[in-house]
């Protein structure tokens, strides 16, 4: 399968980690940083105006919360995949940041071999934590136990080329591999994920492939 480069926003307020990460993720030639800030205000600006394939994202970040960038990065429909980047393991950041639409969550002292890996993992839709707190999350994700789940995502809401681009979507590929696919350019391909987390009350891609993944149990 050709390679297609996958556009990264970096947002954490460690300037040294920020620019030894840019490095690490610089010697993939797959891999192309396209913003960098320590702002959380910035960030949002940011991932607005690029609309990055994917953003790693800190929890702790001065005067603003990751949390709340993700939370409302997510309000406003940005489809890129936003992986938390964090040096916390606990349990209450880790299921808010699930609930919230992350789509992953690594830890900061893992090695950088397993950070690229987990990087390349996460580019071809692969549903993404550290082992460490993955326990956590797929425990979770099985026992939320909302009662209205079955209810509000309902595939029988999307238009027929919605359908075809939530299959593609839950077998892991990009906005830009779905446009390949398909024939269609990009933007199109975002109008329409957008419009499907809507429709089926997902806030990320990382929701919707473990319920799908369910649902086929």
């Amino acid at each position: 399968m050709e390679q297609i480069k996958s556009s990264i926003l970096l947002i954490d307020d460690h300037p040294m980690l920020r620019n030894g990460v840019k490095q690490l993720i610089n010697t993939v030639s797959h891999f192309e940083v396209i913003g960098e800030t320590g702002s959380g205000t910035e960030g949002i600006k940011l991932a607005e105006k690029l609309d990055p394939d994917m953003i790693l994202l800190d929890i702790n970040i001065q005067n603003v919360s990751g949390l709340e960038i993700l939370r409302y990065l997510r309000e406003k429909n940005i489809s890129s995949r936003i992986i938390m980047f964090t040096v916390s393991d606990a349990k209450e950041d880790i299921i808010t940041a699930l609930k919230s639409g992350a789509d992953g969550y690594l830890l900061k002292d893992m090695e950088p071999e397993d950070f690229i890996k987990a990087l390349k993992d996460i580019a071809e839709g692969k549903i993404i934590m550290d082992e460490a707190i993955s326990h956590i999350i797929l425990h979770y994700m099985r026992h939320s136990g909302e009662p209205t789940t079955k209810q509000i995502h309902d595939i029988n809401l999307l238009t027929p080329r919605e359908h075809e681009i939530f299959n593609l979507l839950v077998q892991g590929l990009s906005n830009k591999r779905i446009a390949k696919d398909l024939d269609i350019v990009e933007s199109t391909v975002k109008v329409h994920v957008k419009s499907i987390f809507k429709k089926l009350n997902f806030k990320s891609r990382m929701e919707m492939t473990v319920w799908y993944l369910q649902s086929k149990e």
